[in-house]
């Protein structure tokens, strides 16, 4: 067999592309690795350290040589060669004249105030300004202040500098002195006025924007804020009729029709077929309701009578807001009576169907029971002896098809009462309003550090809980189910018992709309980093950061307590309040600080493990601390709440979802895709 070597003049040339190709690869690779290093050099902490410490040594020795300019610079003018008389030498004279000449003139000594808060940003991580705000301030008041040294000096010096006398010249040839000076005066009042909101109808405020105590206290009620925290929804009851405890209403023709409009507009008349009548029962029927009176309204808080204190008395830390209250109750709105407005004959016919289904598949009640709730009804039965549970269970389709209900749930049995409950809707949910939740006694009167009412249970008993205890929550749902007003609801009700000392909060809002309208208690309790315009985040890119700042406050609050030797915020603000510990040893009151994030997979799916990675800590350690988290989202599936983040939410609110893979991914079980919404 003969084998033929074909020569290809071509495969030199792949050859060699495939060399240059090769080197070429190999040169890119060699130049992202450089950058790559240089990256990771400037993000060096020692890298910042050094240049925070030049920076402050170069601030200290710009102040000093622009100081000596003031004295000496007629003698450094004479000429290059003659000894420098600036107290900084040949370089003082030469950074001097750089900044005061070519620059600024005088004024600009703020570059030096710049550089020093730079350095100390670096050297600190802390800010002792806002960085960006004492930039842009900076700058525009070195150009104001040198055309102001230009306009009223002249060229005789050069204390204004290159800019001050260009920019004077050019007003004065346009304008005028007049109307140079004119304008600089406009300039000036317009900058006082965007900046520090200065007004000449409020003598309180200064020129550098420092409100009068006195006044401003007075101010700090939350009325301002609390008239906008709801909508207010008008709810009136037109018909009455006699029910179990209150009124309800039934419409029905006169004739057995009921009348329609479809679609077209065009009238339709249809004809009621009567509902087959199940036979009434035997079984009697016990109907339990809870009705829970509200605190009274019109009484007024107390007022609290400013004492002198002593060194010896305890601290109080609302001092600072002594005259601030609590916000009255007739913010909120009223919805109906507040009473259950369920009739008894849909309570003896829901009674019935379920004694007959039952029957039909040969199950015995001895015993039923209706427990009347705001929205459903729970039906408690104690089945005859020898018949299953599970048998009861697996009618729940059954038994709703018969009540010709939207929904029914089966608890069997309810834990601690030896019954099976049926919960059945009711024909007319009742509104649960946020006034008839804060105004009971169970809230009024809790001792729970961070208490908050979500809603009543199926007793009719308002639901009070301590998110301290929980530590951290996780509401998750469909959308348009009511996450949101879940969320408001307990934001309310820690501002309803919190004092502005005592709570702060952190919000995250990536849909700009929800919680913006808590903006208006910026002062008093919403918390933001020092260089950061707006108290409520809604940039994505700045929650990062945000979340980094809560971790190294945790840290922070971890080192007093360790100092203090207490395992927890509360026993160390106890013994911060009995003056154990010394503001002087850096101790401090520590108020508890709540993250609320409001739609958290659209954090995820922008950020991922940045934001995943900083919750998770949070979650895991900021509770002894007094940092409690409250996560909402409308999207729960295993990518957005991971393992990691329910192993530490073991508190979860689950509103309703579409299928039961989403209440197993909240819940760990099923139930949610049940609810009523």
């Amino acid at each position: 067999m003969i084998h033929y070597l074909i020569y290809n003049p071509l495969n030199k040339k792949n050859n060699s592309n495939k060399k240059s190709n090769t080197g070429t690869g190999t040169k890119k690779s060699r130049t992202g690795r450089s950058r790559k290093s240089i990256f990771a050099f400037l993000k060096n902490e020692k890298f910042h350290k050094v240049t925070g410490l030049f920076l402050v040594l170069f601030s200290a020795i710009l102040t000093i040589s622009l100081i000596s300019w003031i004295f000496t610079w007629w003698l450094d003018n004479v000429g290059e060669g003659v000894v420098a008389h600036n107290w900084m030498g040949t370089f003082g004279r030469a950074v001097s004249g750089f900044f005061v000449g070519n620059l600024f003139g005088m004024s600009s000594m703020l570059f030096a105030l710049l550089f020093f808060i730079y350095g100390v940003k670096l050297l600190t991580k802390k800010s002792l300004l806002p960085l960006w705000k004492t930039t842009r301030v900076s700058f525009l008041a070195m150009a104001w202040i040198s055309v102001v040294l230009a306009y009223v000096f002249g060229e005789t010096t050069d204390i204004a500098g290159i800019f001050g006398l260009q920019t004077s010249q050019w007003l004065s040839q346009s304008l005028g002195l007049i109307g140079e000076g004119l304008l600089l005066l406009f300039i000036l009042l317009s900058f006082l006025i965007i900046s520090y909101d200065f007004s000449w109808r409020t003598p309180s405020i200064s020129l550098f924007g420092k409100k009068d105590k006195k006044k401003g206290a007075k101010k700090a009620k939350l009325r301002s804020a609390g008239d906008d925290l709801y909508n207010t929804v008008e709810y009136a009851v037109d018909d009455e009729e006699e029910t179990v405890t209150a009124t309800g209403n039934e419409l029905k023709s006169d004739d057995g029709h009921e009348l329609e409009l479809n679609g077209e507009g065009d009238l339709v008349i249809e004809e009621q077929v009567p509902k087959e009548v199940p036979e009434p029962s035997d079984l009697e029927l016990t109907i339990e309701q809870t009705i829970e009176e509200d605190k009274n309204e019109n009484e007024a808080p107390p007022e609290k009578v400013q004492e002198h204190k002593t060194i010896d008395e305890p601290y109080d830390p609302t001092l600072d807001l002594a005259d601030y209250q609590l916000p009255p109750i007739d913010l909120l709105e009223v919805y109906g009576s507040g009473k259950i407005t369920v009739q008894k004959e849909e309570l003896e016919r829901n009674k019935n169907r379920i004694v007959e289904t039952l029957g039909n598949y040969s199950i015995k009640i001895s015993k039923i029971k209706a427990t009347i709730g705001p929205t459903i009804t729970l039906y408690e039965i104690i089945p005859a002896p020898g018949v299953r549970i599970s048998k009861i269970k697996n009618l729940e389709d059954d038994i709703a098809l018969s009540l010709s209900a939207l929904g029914i749930r089966i608890i069997a049995p309810i834990p601690g009462k030896g019954t099976i409950g049926i919960e059945v809707p009711n024909e007319s949910p009742d509104i649960v309003s946020m006034r008839s939740v804060l105004g009971s006694d169970k809230f009024q009167n809790t001792k729970y550090e961070l208490p908050f009412g979500i809603g009543k249970t199926i007793s009719n008993e308002s639901f009070v809980a301590d998110l301290t205890k929980m530590p951290h929550l996780l509401m998750a749902g469909a959308t348009g189910q009511g996450k949101s007003v879940g969320l408001n609801a307990v934001i309310t009700s820690l501002l309803y018992r919190k004092h502005p000392a005592e709570l702060k909060f952190v919000m995250v809002d990536p849909k700009k709309v929800e919680l913006t309208l808590y903006s208006k208690i910026e002062r008093h309790f919403l918390a933001k980093l020092p260089d950061s315009e707006e108290a409520i985040i809604t940039d994505t890119r700045k929650v990062v950061r945000t979340l980094n700042s809560l971790s190294i406050e945790m840290d922070n609050r971890y080192e007093l307590l360790k100092d203090a030797q207490v395992r927890n915020i509360k026993e160390y603000n106890v013994k911060f309040k009995s003056r154990r510990l010394s503001p002087l040893h850096g101790h401090r009151f520590l108020p508890y600080i709540v993250l609320v994030i409001d739609e958290f997979a659209d954090l995820i799916m922008t950020a991922g493990k940045e934001i995943e990675m900083p919750i998770t800590r949070l979650a895991q350690l900021s509770r002894a601390v007094g940092i409690h988290l409250i996560i909402a989202t409308q999207r729960p599936s295993v990518n957005i709440i991971t393992g990691s983040i329910k192993a530490n939410f073991p508190a979860r609110v689950a509103f309703r979802v579409i299928s039961k893979i989403d209440s197993r991914t909240i819940l760990d079980s099923g139930g949610a895709d049940q609810l009523i919404g």
